[in-house]
Order: structure tokens, then C-alpha cells, then sequence
């Protein structure tokens, strides 16, 4: 999100007002698979074992992506060997518990996981780098895509996950399926500057002849360190905790390249909870782009799936959304619990917010709100529906509104204090200096989703919808289902990062982050979420 530096960008245009915003029907997101890269690992030691930490996520855990900034000029060149540290990896330590370094980036609630002991339970593996140049890269893989493993990490291509360190080998570790474990493991491939496990060394750094570690078990919540500088956290959850009733792709880049090929900081934040604790009927899916910092787009990531789930906690008002199919009052007041708790005074955010929900018969519907400029779209038995509304200065809606109010905007004034957004969440001195901004959500029409639809809808920031329309997003959605025909159960992280590719061509300067729910024979994928016991 911009702010008074910038050159106010106006959305890429697009006919709108062929848009219909009548009642429709959705269907289906899955997870996401990550990239080939094919080979096995050896160890030169004898076999051992490192405990990991056991917290893991489970089915009601809200999964939140925030993606920061990236380096500037990572080296690609010589690995830069880091002087020797103390050894953490003696006989009489290496099956000491780790502890859990995990910083909750991804979950308020981790617990012991429910778990079925059965060799074609599938897994999912996350990874963020959290810190070092490449910071706020992710990749993601399924333990049934035996194409796609294992996982390879280091400094230079081919590999899955490409650190732009100078303490980082070329080829430094890799990460594999354990099938008769059910476990995923980590190998250090030889580097020169170790690799530390929640602080004990994988590989301690060596020089000379070097060799493979053992594999060491991951657990979700691990911090894994390459060289000093570079830390992945690993994110573990299970294909059979939760099945969401739809495919589901999320992809992210802080882009925004400026003067002297420098980025800025990411202040987009991507999350979704299905099903909401306690509640097997309902899910949400949101997107908060952050101005001033990402403090209040995380904050409300966070504190928004409480307030809803919350809400419908109470069996009458959730009997009433599921008697008349419209969850309006629940979402307008889950906006305005959310801005009443979060307390930023010079920070504040977009907030995008689908609600999806089952009528107990394989039929789903979909009600958006938000306030802010980061829009969504679905595309429901062909019909185009725009379920956001535009809440920057410039638009005519929130320039009538405005009006109304008796502080009419000037010709040409695109601004108010600075801020191109009259609608957001935070900013509470703003607010305080100037009654024309507001924290009231649009609420969308309801989309209604039968076992037959087939559609999709697409949630994503200003980056995104700055160098790209709505007639041009389903354009492209359309390109990438036909390319992924044959292979529908991944196709939805494959066509989130293709969208977010193309906003990359077009050379968007704004961070950029997408969710793309493919609703396409969701009854297939069933609308329970249970945790197996």
C-alpha cells in the first residue's frame, strides 16, 4: 500500500459494469504441492536420531501467511565459510529434546496432534524463511507427490528452495518423506557451514572431505539454521486432519522493486481457518494489506477468526445464517469487534474477508466483506461476480459517500491525510483527525454454491489488481485450468503462483499476494473436517 510518496496508481480498469452480483453457486480448494526435484540421500554415519519437537497444527488452527521483505543483492557466488562454532552435536546430547522455537507466525493454537498410525496418511510441509536475505520465501509439498521429492535447499539452481546466502553451500541440505517413519527428515548435504536444528547441530561447519549427515526427524515448529543468518521454520500438518471441502492455492511476493533494485518491506498477510473451531459447517478465507508496517494486518489476521468464531458460536444467530443463507450482520459486526480491539494509532490495513459455509447437503455458499482496496472476484456457473467494492479516494462510491457526509472532496483530490484509502482498519489518530475515514465493511451478496457448479473465486491485493482487471484475471485463471486439466487436485497452488507471475511480468511495484479457492466438484472433497482418531 502506498503511501504519500508514491504516485497515486489507479486500478487497471476493467468493464464492470457488466458485473452481476446476483445469487450464483461455488465448489473447490485443496492444498498446495511444491516443485521436482528428484534423488535420495546416503549418510556416511551410523544411524541416529535427534527428538524433535512434537507440537504440531491440527484441523481448527488458523494457518496465517506473512510473507516480509527480501534481500536487496544476495551473493550467488563463493560460499563464505563461517568461522567454527563449538560442536552442539556430542554423543551425550544428540537425543536431548529440542526445544520448540516456534514463534506462532502460523497458529494461536498448537496441541498435541490426533494422528492415525496408517502408511497412506498424507502430509503436508511448510517452510518460511524467516530470517536471513532470502527472508519471506515459502515452498510447500505433499508426502504423496514422490515426483516433487525430496526437497532441495541452497544458494544456487536448480533446487526447491534457492537462499540467496554467501554462508549457504550451492547444494546445503535436503528434506524427504520418510514412508515406513511417516516422518519427514532432514539431511545436511555435505556444506561447508553446518546446518543447526532448533540450535544442535545437524552437520556441525567442516572443512576438508565432507560428508552427509544422518537424517534427523522435523516436527511442525522447528527452526531450521543454515551458515548464522539463514532460519526456516518448518510447518507440519496432516492431508487427513482436515479436509477442506475445496482446492485452496496461496501465493506471495513483496515485489515492490524501487530505486537501486531494492524491495520494501511485506506487509501483505494471507490466512485461512476451515473449519472454525468448534464449528465443522463453516471456514474463512483473508487477505490484509498493511500500510505504515504489517503490525495491523497481522493483528487482524489473528483477532478476526476469533470474533467470527466467536459470533457463531451462539447457536441462534448460527441457525439463523444457516436458515436464511446470509451472513451480513455476522460479518459487519465481526468488523467492527475487529477495529474496536486491534490499538494502532499510526498503522493500518486492508481487510478482505470471505465467509464460506455448508447447508449440510454438499451445497456451499460464500459471503465477502471488507473495506480497503484488495479485492474478490468469483466466477460462478460462468456468471463474473465482483464481491468487494473499491475503497480508495479516487473511487466514485466512497466519493458520493463522503459527500453525503458534508466534507465533499475537491477535483482532482485523491488523498486524505496523505492515505489513498478512505476505508481500512487501524489508523486510529487518522480517524480521530478526520471523520471521512471509516472502518464499515461492504458486504457482499450472498454466492450460492451447488454440488454441480463449477467456479472459483479469487481474493488478492492492490499489487495484483494494479497491472491486472477482473476481465483479464478470469482470462487467465481460464489459460491455467485448461493447462492443468489433467492434473485438477494441484492445479490451485499452480494457478496462484501463475497469476502472481504475471502481475510479476507486468512489473507491479506493490507487494502482491493471491488465494484462489477452485470450487469445481467440491462434494467430491466432502464438507466434514474431523481429525482422525
Amino acid at each position: 500500500m502506498d503511501r504519500v510518496d508514491d504516485i497515486e496508481r489507479p486500478l487497471v480498469s476493467g468493464d464492470l459494469s457488466s458485473v452481476e452480483s446476483d445469487e450464483s453457486t461455488l465448489c473447490h480448494p485443496n492444498e498446495q504441492a511444491g516443485r521436482q526435484t528428484q534423488g535420495s540421500y546416503t549418510s556416511s554415519h551410523t544411524s541416529s536420531h535427534t527428538p524433535s519437537a512434537s507440537s504440531q497444527l491440527t484441523h481448527d488452527d488458523i494457518i496465517v501467511l506473512d510473507i516480509p521483505n527480501t534481500s536487496e543483492n544476495p551473493l550467488v557466488g563463493q560460499t563464505l565459510q563461517h568461522p567454527h562454532a563449538t560442536s552442539l552435536f556430542p554423543e551425550d546430547r544428540r537425543n536431548e529434546k529440542r526445544g520448540d522455537n516456534y514463534s506462532q507466525k502460523y497458529s494461536t493454537n498448537i496441541r498435541e496432534p490426533i494422528l492415525s498410525n496408517t502408511a497412506n496418511q498424507g502430509s503436508i510441509l511448510k517452510l518460511e524463511v524467516v530470517s536471513g536475505p532470502a527472508r519471506g520465501l515459502q515452498y510447500s509439498v505433499k508426502s504423496t507427490n514422490a515426483t516433487e521429492l525430496p526437497v532441495t535447499i541452497g544458494r544456487v539452481s536448480p533446487g526447491d528452495l534457492i537462499l540467496k546466502d554467501s554462508e549457504v553451500s550451492g547444494k546445503h541440505a535436503m528434506i524427504n518423506w520418510n514412508a515406513n517413519k511417516l516422518k519427514w527428515e532432514l539431511v545436511d548435504m555435505g556444506s561447508l557451514n553446518g546446518t543447526m536444528l532448533n540450535s544442535l547441530a545437524v552437520l556441525p561447519a567442516q572443512s576438508g572431505n565432507r560428508h552427509w549427515s544422518n537424517p534427523v526427524e522435523l516436527s511442525s515448529g522447528d527452526t531450521v539454521t543454515f551458515g548464522t543468518s539463514s532460519k526456516i521454520s518448518v510447518n507440519i500438518t496432516s492431508q487427513t486432519e482436515c479436509k477442506i471441502p475445496f482446492r485452496i492455492g496461496i501465493a506471495s511476493d513483496p515485489m515492490a522493486l524501487r530505486r537501486g533494485g531494492k524491495k520494501l518491506a511485506m506487509e501483505d498477510v494471507c490466512y485461512y481457518q476451515w473449519p472454525l473451531h468448534g464449528l465443522d459447517q463453516f471456514g474463512m478465507f483473508g487477505i490484509c494489506d498493511g500500510h505504515g508496517g504489517a503490525d495491523a494486518a497481522t493483528s487482524v489476521s489473528k483477532i478476526m477468526p476469533e470474533v467470527i468464531t466467536g459470533i457463531l458460536s451462539d447457536s441462534f444467530i448460527r441457525e439463523k445464517v444457516l436458515s436464511q443463507c446470509d451472513a451480513s450482520e455476522i460479518l459487519r459486526e465481526a468488523f467492527y469487534q475487529t477495529e474496536a480491539r486491534i490499538n494502532h494509532y499510526y498503522e493500518g490495513c486492508t481487510a478482505t474477508l470471505l465467509l464460506v459455509w455448508s447447508d449440510g447437503h454438499q451445497n456451499f455458499y460464500a459471503q465477502c466483506a471488507n473495506v480497503g482496496d484488495s479485492a474478490c472476484v468469483a466466477n460462478i456457473g460462468g456468471k463474473h461476480i465482483k464481491m468487494t467494492e473499491d475503497h480508495r479516494v479516487t473511487s466514485q462510491s466512497e466519493r458520493l459517500r463522503i459527500q453525503a457526509i458534508g466534507t465533499p472532496l475537491r477535483d482532482g483530490e485523491s488523498r486524505i491525510c496523505g492515505i489513498n484509502l478512505a476505508r481500512m482498519l487501524g489508523d486510529k489518530f487518522l480517524k480521530e483527525q478526520d471523520a471521512r475515514f471509516s472502518a464499515e465493511p461492504y458486504i457482499s451478496e450472498v454466492v450460492c454454491i451447488d454440488q454441480s457448479s463449477e467456479g472459483f473465486a479469487l481474493l488478492a491485493s492492490d499489487g495484483f489488481w494494479d497491472v491486472i482487471n477482473m476481465k483479464k484475471a478470469f482470462q487467465l485463471v481460464h489459460q491455467a485450468v485448461e493447462g492443468n486439466a489433467m492434473e485438477r487436485e494441484s492445479s490451485a497452488e499452480k494457478i496462484a503462483k501463475y497469476l502472481l507471475s504475471e502481475a510479476r511480468t507486468l512489473r507491479t511495484k506493490d507487494n502482491t499476494s493471491i488465494i484462489f479457492l477452485d470450487f469445481t466438484n467440491s462434494s467430491s472433497h466432502g464438507g466434514s473436517c474431523k481429525a482422525d482418531s
